[in-house]
């Protein structure tokens, strides 16, 4: 069994520009909530100038319907983002910093050494609070501004927050520069390096066409959580030429079709994924919402 964890919500709704009403985004993860999702990324707790999208992030966070056994996780930019998400109930907190420290600084406006110092700093609060933390690192396979990022920086990284207490590791493919042999190589390397108790997480987008390819790549080199967003949604606000996540639909499908169990049911999850070019006035890019699962069948044409 795989574990695919949606992140719409959040990752997804950061980038519209027409602002999706609270009670909208409350109806959507609910919905969500129904499809049997392990983790749903609901929220991020960053300035509201910076991320006008998600400025009613509490809000949400409070008249959600929390489902029995559904991780109710945020992204968390900072000490005073995770405080807020803590009085609002988060179940697990993401943190997030890039391995590229151009990207780093347009994202965060902090260099990199800064962000690590910050980010050891909230895996203590959040450990003193008895909430677990998972980091994102993002860039981890390419920066659109420095081109190639060094494994051995991401591996790196990963080691350096797993030991302090990180309870997963995400690697995040933030503009979709990913290719599958990378993603294996550094699925296996990461895999070898932590702790076996320390899960590893597969953030893509599909910038380029090839996130189920990399997804597919990551599998067989033993990972086993993925992050999806329905529709294709989402995209980074300070990485040009950033698109929308993998679809969460899409890989829901292709793990369906090789008879690899996602814990998710399809059916729902589209029901979800067509009513959401209303929620966002504007068409999605997912391909299954336009042909249909595999199996759809149609009447034969007359003879």
């Amino acid at each position: 069994m795989i574990e695919i964890n949606e992140v719409g919500p959040r990752d997804g709704l950061q980038i519209e520009p027409a602002f999706v009403a609270t009670d909208d985004k409350v109806a959507l993860v609910d919905a969500l909530s129904d499809c049997g999702f392990a983790r749903i990324e609901v929220t991020s707790f960053t300035s509201a100038r910076a991320i006008p999208a998600l400025a009613d992030a509490e809000a949400v966070m409070q008249r959600i319907r929390r489902r029995p056994g559904v991780v109710y996780t945020c992204l968390v930019p900072n000490l005073r983002g995770m405080e807020r998400a803590l009085d609002s109930g988060a179940d697990e907190l993401n943190l997030v910093m890039s391995a590229s420290e151009t990207h780093n600084q347009a994202n965060l406006r902090m260099t990199r050494e800064q962000s690590t110092a910050q980010l050891l700093a909230m895996l203590e609060r959040a450990g003193q609070a008895g909430v677990p933390c998972n980091v994102s690192l993002s860039t981890a396979f390419g920066c659109p501004f420095e081109g190639d990022i060094a494994p051995s920086e991401v591996e790196r990284l990963a080691r350096l927050f797993a030991g302090a207490g990180a309870a997963g590791i995400t690697l995040c493919d933030t503009t979709g520069m990913a290719y599958p042999t990378q993603v294996a190589d550094l699925a296996a390397s990461l895999a070898a390096l932590l702790p076996a108790s320390i899960p590893l997480t597969l953030h893509l987008h599909n910038t380029r066409g090839m996130a189920l390819a990399n997804a597919l790549a990551a599998w067989q080199a033993g990972m086993r959580r993925f992050d999806g967003a329905v529709g294709g949604l989402g995209g980074c606000p300070y990485a040009p030429g950033a698109s929308g996540n993998a679809s969460t639909e899409e890989l829901v499908h292709m793990f369906d079709c090789m008879g690899v169990d996602t814990g998710v049911s399809l059916a729902p999850l589209m029901e979800v994924v067509a009513a959401l070019p209303r929620l966002v006035a504007r068409e999605v890019p997912s391909q299954l919402l336009a042909a249909g699962p595999r199996l759809r069948t149609h009447p034969a044409p007359g003879r």
